[in-house]
Order: C-alpha cells, then sequence, then structure tokens
C-alpha cells in the first residue's frame, strides 16, 4: 500500500444524470460505431488468450460498457481470474486482485490511517495508506471465502465509488469495476454472500467446461511457449464514454413492460405470480434486476448495432441478471429445481407485447 492525494472525480455522478434522449446527434452516432467496434475488438484481442468462453466474454464486456459489478462462477481451472487479468491488459488498465481468505479484514481491501513522521518537521501526522481497492478493475478472488463484515467492505465502493475511512471519504478513480469469483461446489470453510450484496452485482457469469476440440486448443496453448501480445485500441476514458452513451439509448414502454413483467413474475408474493413461482421460490428478482436487464440490453442493443432495445436484448440477459437474485426454496431443492430452471419458466410463460412501438 502506499500513500496517496485523491482528487474528487465527478465522472461517475455525470453518468448517473445524464438525460435519456435518442441518439439523434452526429456525435453520438459516431461514438456507438466505436463502441461496436471497440466490443468487436476487446473480443478479439481476449481471444488471443482465452479460447472458447464467447458468452463469458461478450457479458463480462455488457458490464463494462453498462459501469456494473459482476460476480463469475465456476469450479476451480476455468481461467476465472486470467480472463479478468486479461481484460485489465487489453484496456491497459490498473489492476489488483484480492485473495479473500478468513483471516481478510476491512482495512485490508480499504487501506487505513497511519502515523507518518514529516522529514522535514519531525512532526507525526495521519496519513492515508491506500489499499487494493484504490485501482480500475479488482478482482476479489473467491470471495465468499472471507467473513460477511469484510465482505461488505466492498459495498461502499461497488455503489458509490469511494470509500470511508476514519469518517473521511477518498473516491476512485473511474473507472472502476469489481469482478468476484466463488467456486459453487466447495462450501466448507465459506461465507456465502448476504443476498443484499449479491442483488449488487450486475451479472452472475457462469463460466462451464470446454468442448472437447476447445479444451485441446487450451492444454496444447498452455504447454507451450506463450507470447500473446495485446493491440490496445480502447482505454478508461473510452468506458467512461460508452457508459454515458448506453444511458441515452431509447428504450420502448413494451420492452420495459416486459422486463418488468419478468422480474415481477419472479416473485411468489406478488400479485399474479405463476403458480410455479409460488411454489419453487422464496424470494424473485429485486428492482435492481429490472434495471439492469434494460441497462444490458441498452448496452448489447448498441454492440449489435442497434440504436433501441428489443425483446431479445432483453430475453438473452435473463439468466445472467437473475440467476443469483431468484432464491429458490426446499420444495425446488426436492424436486431438483434450479434457479435456472425457473427462469427458463418464466421465459415460456411471459407473453412478449404485441410490438415494439
Amino acid at each position: 500500500m502506499h500513500a496517496v492525494e485523491i482528487e474528487v472525480n465527478e465522472a461517475r455522478a455525470d453518468i448517473l444524470t445524464v438525460p435519456a434522449p435518442a441518439l439523434e446527434t452526429v456525435e453520438d452516432t459516431a461514438l456507438a460505431d466505436r463502441l461496436r467496434h471497440g466490443h468487436q475488438a476487446i473480443l478479439d484481442q481476449l481471444r488471443k488468450r482465452i479460447i472458447g468462453q464467447d458468452e463469458v466474454l461478450d457479458q463480462i464486456v455488457l458490464t463494462l460498457f453498462v459501469g456494473g459489478n459482476s460476480i463469475i462462477t465456476g469450479v476451480p481451472g476455468l481461467a476465472k481470474t486470467l480472463i479478468v487479468q486479461s481484460v485489465a491488459d487489453v484496456l491497459d488498465l490498473k489492476f489488483n486482485r484480492i485473495q479473500f481468505t478468513p483471516d481478510l479484514m476491512p482495512s485490508d481491501i480499504t487501506g487505513t490511517d497511519i502515523i507518518q513522521e514529516d522529514a522535514d518537521s519531525g512532526l507525526r501526522r495521519m496519513v492515508f495508506m491506500s489499499g487494493p481497492v484504490f485501482c480500475n478493475i479488482l478482482l476479489a478472488d473467491e470471495i465468499n471465502r472471507t467473513p460477511p463484515k469484510t465482505q461488505s467492505a466492498l459495498l461502499e465502493a461497488m455503489q458509490e465509488h469511494h470509500v470511508t475511512v476514519q469518517g473521511k471519504t477518498y473516491p476512485l478513480e473511474e473507472p472502476f469495476f469489481v469482478f468476484a469469483t466463488q467456486n459453487p461446489i466447495e462450501l466448507e470453510g465459506t461465507y456465502p454472500l448476504p443476498e443484499a450484496q449479491l442483488d449488487r452485482f450486475m451479472f452472475d457469469v457462469v463460466i462451464d467446461y470446454l468442448a472437447e476440440d476447445l479444451e485441446m486448443q487450451v492444454v496444447r496453448a498452455t504447454t507451450s511457449i506463450e507470447d500473446v501480445r495485446f493491440e490496445r485500441t480502447i482505454g478508461g476514458g473510452d468506458l467512461v464514454a460508452f457508459q454515458r452513451l448506453v444511458r441515452r439509448v431509447p428504450v420502448s414502454d413494451a420492452v420495459l413492460h416486459y422486463a418488468l413483467r419478468l422480474v415481477r413474475s419472479s416473485r411468489p408474493r406478488a400479485k399474479g405470480a405463476p403458480e410455479f413461482v409460488t411454489k419453487w421460490v422464496d424470494y424473485g428478482g429485486s428492482v435492481r434486476a429490472a434495471q439492469y436487464l434494460i441497462l444490458g440490453g441498452k448496452a448489447r442493443a448498441l454492440t449489435r448495432g442497434r440504436y433501441h432495445v428489443s425483446f431479445e436484448d432483453v430475453r438473452a440477459l435473463a439468466h445472467p441478471v437473475l440467476r443469483h437474485r431468484i432464491l429458490t426454496n426446499f420444495h425446488a431443492e426436492s424436486e431438483r429445481v434450479s434457479s435456472e430452471d425457473v427462469i427458463d419458466h418464466l421465459l415460456e410463460t411471459t407473453p412478449l407485447p404485441r410490438s415494439e412501438m
């Protein structure tokens, strides 16, 4: 850790307060084209090191374009850490990794005040020593291996993009993202994330084993000399501009109502909730789920060369947005029904509005 002096950064506030008109100006359309080409360029560079996992990479890049945080779930050895580190390399952003352990303290993440003696005057004063959270991309590796008190140290940084230590607030440099990893099969010695913290992650990105031919390519590439060099065409300033642009993409009432209907239908105590939801679900998606369906849909639309959100954008993101927000009950467990199954049923039974006016 090192001592820092940080100036207030207003980029985050700008992103959250920009109006939402249609993309009508030449500058907007030019930026939209840059976003679309940037999306493809980032994916092309990542594929130099990451074989397969195209859907995973796409969801991570959408997280960057929205300005959210995501959790990556997968068994050991599937390159979760390598993917996030590669994203930071491609974008030339400052990257820090924290290995979460049971003895990790909140100050190990945020930093702390120390007494430092001035070499000239000999006077002692309190100086803030910044923690690893002061970066652009933070990897919270195995986040469920540390107690809730330490897990919660990330909440303020994720939501507000600043940290508070000893009553003083220190803003984080923009852009700032948190990617956390979890092992879904090893539960001993873990502390499941509280629902309030899970809800702050835009996506739960599930990474699975590759097909045999792709896995063979991975083994061949990683057991020989590797000399991967990235071409950096997109940087942190571009991401901040993209995040502002995404929020200005128009969305029709029909698409908005469809996203909201999907989320509200996942709540067992909501009026008109489907029978399978009341049977299998304890808690459904929050308001954040609907927000991220729309924001993710806006970013996805731009990467596909469209200036409006379609029903397909919402449907394509339903699983990563909802899978960690739908909590199934013991009836679902006894019938081997997962949150993925519930989402499949929701997509099958929630009718599309007649048009996307």
